[in-house]
């Protein structure tokens, strides 16, 4: 019998290159990753839902399940007005309808843009069509899209419930929720003390933006995305210096700097201590 060794009989070009066979270390995979697997292999533009507060970005979709039809956030860019539409309105057949789960905008007044600032646990919500104006909340609870800039009163912080839903918390610190008015009419208001069941909504975003959170996440647990740090010295002495140059620090608890720094306004808090430090009566 021949001691020589058997040749693979595959035919193989000169030059080819063989695939190597991917070995599956765990067979076991969690639900968690598994699903995360597939919608890193759902084209960029698929709705899905959001983990957490940081993957809220991008256009995005609101539903409110609602009985007996859910209803979804839209913009009226010819009366510049919020309306609460329900998605079944245009439905003529007596299909089953698909879950709430399952819905996808079917038009582009049905989709908001999210931006936040860099660093910020809070987001803004902007028409997709029309002039781009930004939702907003009086103290009163009145809300409306009609605003051409951002401010405090434009600031949204989403709350990511343990099921997937989300809850919208304004700065007066109430909730965001769907309220029947006159005539049985629905309107979006913010005066809500907890959350309820109105004040619960499905939130879609684009798996791209999804993809995108993560990544930053990842790199600042690498430490390849900076903190910005509290050097108040410097900014003083950078931008407020006093006569030849002087820099005064002020004396007082840096906490609020910290916290400052997290909710994305440190120039602001550093600005404010500056001008306590002011002994001139006409500054």
């Amino acid at each position: 019998m021949s001691s020589e060794k058997t040749r693979p009989t595959k035919l193989k070009f000169k030059g080819e290159k063989s695939k190597k066979k991917r070995k599956h270390e765990d067979n076991d995979e969690g639900p968690s990753r598994r699903r995360r697997k597939d919608e890193d292999d759902d084209a960029p533009e698929t709705w899905v839902f959001p983990e957490g507060p940081n993957e809220i970005r991008g256009p995005t979709f609101i539903i409110h399940p609602s009985d007996p039809s859910p209803i979804t956030i839209t913009y009226d860019s010819t009366r510049g007005r919020i309306v609460l539409h329900s998605v079944d309105k245009d439905k003529t057949d007596d299909s089953e309808s698909p879950s709430v789960k399952d819905r996808t905008p079917a038009e582009v007044s049905q989709v908001w843009v999210v931006t936040r600032v860099a660093g910020s646990p809070t987001i803004n919500l902007r028409t997709g069509v029309g002039e781009g104006k930004f939702i907003s909340c009086d103290k009163h609870g009145i809300v409306s899209a009609d605003r051409e800039a951002r401010g405090p009163q434009e600031e949204w912080t989403p709350v990511v419930f343990p099921d997937g839903m989300v809850a919208f918390q304004n700065v007066y610190e109430k909730y965001l929720g769907v309220d029947e008015v006159a005539g049985g009419q629905l309107s979006l208001r913010g005066d809500s003390e907890e959350v309820g069941f109105r004040e619960r909504f499905w939130v879609k975003v684009q798996s791209k933006y999804k993809k995108e959170a993560h990544d930053e996440e990842k790199k600042r647990k690498e430490g390849l995305i900076d903190v910005p740090s509290v050097d108040e010295a410097g900014s003083n002495k950078m931008y407020q210096a006093w006569g030849a140059g002087r820099s005064v620090v002020s004396s007082a608890d840096k906490t609020e700097l910290k916290k400052a720094r997290k909710d994305g306004r440190l120039a602001e808090a550093l600005l404010d201590r500056r001008a306590k430090l002011k002994s001139d009566r006409f500054c």
